[in-house]
C-alpha cells in the first residue's frame, strides 16, 4: 500500500481508473499549492490521508459493515477554492462522509526468522486487513 496516498499501488504507477495522476504528482500538487477546489486531510489509523470528493482509498480496517456510513472528524487541514486552514490539531465544524466498499485483506508478507547454525526458523504470513471507502461529501 502506498503510503503517500493510501492507494494499493506501488510508487509511480497509475492510482486507478477514475483518478488520472499517480501518488508522486498528487503530493507535488498538494505541497505547491496548485490544486483548486476542495480538499482535506484527514487522519484515521494512525495515518493521515489528503482526499476529495469521489476518491476510493484503502485504510486500516474499522469495525463497520459493507454500504455503511462513516464520519471523519479528525480533519487536520482543509481547502476550499485556494484558501487553506490548519488545525491545531483539529479543524472544528468540518466532517468528512464516506461509504464503506469492501473489508478485505492486504497481500501477503512473508515473515521469517533465522538464526545460523542452530537449526531455527520460523516461517510465518501476515495479511494486513484494510477497509476500502469511498468518498462522499467533505462538509464545511
Amino acid at each position: 500500500m502506498c503510503g503517500m496516498c493510501g492507494i494499493m499501488h506501488e510508487h509511480g504507477e497509475p492510482r486507478g481508473p477514475g483518478i488520472k495522476s499517480d501518488c508522486r504528482l498528487s503530493s507535488a500538487r498538494l505541497f505547491r499549492g496548485g490544486v483548486q477546489g476542495m480538499y482535506a486531510i484527514i487522519e484515521t489509523g494512525g495515518k493521515q490521508y489528503r482526499v476529495q470528493e469521489g476518491d476510493t482509498l484503502f485504510i486500516e480496517k474499522l469495525n463497520e459493515t459493507e454500504g455503511g456510513k462513516i464520519n471523519f472528524e479528525k480533519i487536520l487541514a482543509f481547502s476550499k477554492e485556494g484558501e487553506v486552514s490548519f488545525g491545531k490539531p483539529y479543524i472544528e465544524g468540518v466532517s468528512v462522509d464516506a461509504t464503506v466498499l469492501e473489508q478485505g485483506k492486504g497481500p501477503k508478507v512473508i515473515v521469517y526468522k533465522y538464526k545460523a547454525k542452530k537449526d531455527y526458523r520460523r516461517k510465518q504470513g501476515h495479511r494486513q486487513p484494510y477497509t476500502k471507502v469511498k468518498i462522499d461529501a467533505i462538509n464545511a
